[in-house]
């Protein structure tokens, strides 16, 4: 199921999108995956459904049910596996465990069913919702382990608290012969708010380890609406997934939420008039 909602009397332009926090297997799919429910949980970015939760306070939002171990809404259409293991339908997880049972792995009609029932429509809906609603700005919501996985650019590498994406460089600019998807002066003052929020400072990046994935870029390119990735360390809310990180992380996802939502807000009213 894709949930999905706007509201026109809302304060705050925001359209927040939140893809991977669903586990439910589509019936396409029952008993050809390896993975159990709590794997599934594990791969997927869990409470960020509670976490990113602004639905009553923002013009637009929609999430997702469907687990991203059976159809990432992140990734580009194409390649198919299994040119791109990590891709929109998956041969192995950011571990490198085998997402499929042994001579179960979907063939091209079954993906095209999927594709056709859970990604698409996702993709069509943010079309719609920008198109409908007062959008000024979109927020592509996630969270991350604490440390990058065996498959992952970062192996091994401790990951900041608070990472934030405009498929630009460290400093929020466009990248030689590349687009940003929001000006660097929005997503550095984004930044400052977070810092400014939980007291942070190095722990606070810009496109590092991530800088956006398939959403953000590729509706920016449909709709012109800046978009911002954000990614949050599951250290801040999941007891006993820490790295090393300050003293006092872990919390209640409500009491998260709220200074999660104080940031965006105070850096919609701090700077609404320069945008």
């Amino acid at each position: 199921m894709i949930v999905y909602s706007g509201t026109v009397t809302s304060r705050y332009p925001f359209l927040i999108s939140i893809p991977h926090g669903g586990t439910d297997i589509p019936t396409e799919l029952a008993g050809r995956l390896a993975l159990t429910q709590q794997e599934l949980r594990y791969y997927c970015d869990p409470m960020t459904r509670e976490l990113y939760d602004f639905r009553s306070s923002s013009q637009a939002f929609i999430d997702t049910t469907v687990s991203r171990m059976a159809v990432d809404l992140n990734r580009p259409p194409l390649p198919l596996p299994p040119r791109d293991p990590d891709g929109i339908i998956k041969l192995r997880a950011i571990d490198g465990r085998a997402v499929y049972r042994e001579g179960l792995f979907p063939d091209i009609a079954l993906i095209h069913r999927v594709m056709m029932a859970w990604y698409f429509p996702y993709h069509q809906r943010i079309d719609e919702l920008i198109d409908q609603h007062d959008v000024k700005i979109a927020f592509d919501c996630h969270s991350m382990l604490p440390v990058g996985s065996a498959e992952q650019k970062d192996a091994g590498k401790k990951r900041p608290l608070i990472c934030l994406g405009n498929n630009g460089d460290r400093k929020g600019r466009a990248k030689k012969g590349g687009i940003a998807t929001c000006p660097e002066s929005w997503i550095n003052t984004l930044a400052d708010g977070f810092r400014s929020e939980f007291s942070y400072d190095r722990e606070v990046a810009i496109n590092n380890p991530f800088s956006g994935g398939f959403i953000s870029n590729a509706h920016y390119w449909r709709k012109g609406i800046p978009w911002i990735q954000v990614e949050v360390n599951r250290s801040l809310y999941e007891p006993g997934s820490g790295a090393g990180h300050p003293q006092g992380c872990d919390g209640p996802v409500n009491a998260l939420r709220e200074r999660i939502w104080r940031v965006l807000t105070g850096f919609w009213d701090s700077h609404a008039g320069d945008m």
